[in-house]
């Protein structure tokens, strides 16, 4: 017993902790793959077209305010933009203005946006 060999005992340990580190690297870059994924799958989802022609449309409605529109043509106008998200986008749409307020030298109106297709809930204020 007194002559046994113990250098195989360093190759084995030096094996085990290899394979520990590349099961933890794979671990590691599993996980990375599936965060990727769920990321690219919520950037997709977002109606980022359907706010933006929304906005659009608001921002004309307002613009129509100096347009000479009647208060009933105004009133058609929302009950036509909110009806439209509703059929094409299934989107429950509303928006509102506040009064004008001096904001950098400009008098401009608040305009709050909701947006909700059952899955995205966007509600955004801007100054018009």
């Amino acid at each position: 017993m007194a002559c046994m060999n113990e250098d195989g005992q360093w190759i084995v340990l030096m094996g085990l902790l290899t394979a520990l580190a590349l099961f933890f690297l794979a671990l590691i870059i599993n996980q990375s793959a599936l965060v990727g994924q769920t990321t690219a799958e919520g950037v997709l989802e977002f109606p980022k077209n359907d706010i933006r022609d929304l906005r659009l449309e608001i921002f004309d409605y307002y613009d129509s305010y100096e347009g000479g529109l009647t208060p009933l043509e105004q009133q058609h106008y929302v009950e036509d933009i909110v009806r439209i998200s509703l059929e094409r986008k299934n989107a429950v749409v509303y928006f509102w203005d506040g009064p004008q307020q001096d904001v950098s030298g400009r008098m401009l109106r608040p305009i709050t946006i909701h947006y909700n297709n059952g899955v995205t809930e966007y509600d955004e204020t801007v100054y018009y």
